[in-house]
């Protein structure tokens, strides 16, 4: 799959809504053309510039995205030349778990801020759990 292709998958997929940081939406949609063989070992991601252009987000947003595929180890940046896909494959089950607490995430904050709690006050409440995470 080329460039062009990826970028047009990404930028189809992006959901403002749903919640979900667009650098994660960025990254699922990666891994997900990785698992489902569109992307290959190899095939060069489009460039930072062309993808923020064409889905009109920051730079920025796209490089926290290639950043964090790269420290997994999922995608190779060869200076000069561009990012590419690397020989080792994401982790269905991380993506598809991912999605899930994100989507949890994403529902609590919505339904705080709904109440008019405030981030402290939403913080607070999040580590009043903690402890309850830490046995799980």
């Amino acid at each position: 799959m080329n460039s062009t292709n990826v970028e047009r998958d990404i930028m189809y997929a992006l959901d403002p809504a749903s919640g979900v940081p667009f650098y994660r939406q960025i990254i699922q949609r990666i891994e997900h053309a990785i698992l489902a063989k569109k992307l290959l070992p190899g095939d060069r991601l489009p460039t930072i510039r062309a993808l923020a252009i064409g889905l009109k987000i920051n730079p920025n947003t796209i490089a926290k995205a290639y950043g964090e595929l790269e420290l997994r180890g999922i995608v190779v940046t060869q200076v000069g030349s561009g990012t590419y896909v690397s020989n080792k494959q994401p982790e269905p089950d991380d993506d598809a778990r991912t999605r899930k607490l994100e989507e949890k995430v994403a529902r609590f904050v919505s339904e705080m801020a709904a109440l008019g709690a405030s981030r402290d006050e939403a913080a607070f409440l999040v580590g009043a759990f903690k402890e309850d995470l830490d046995v799980v």
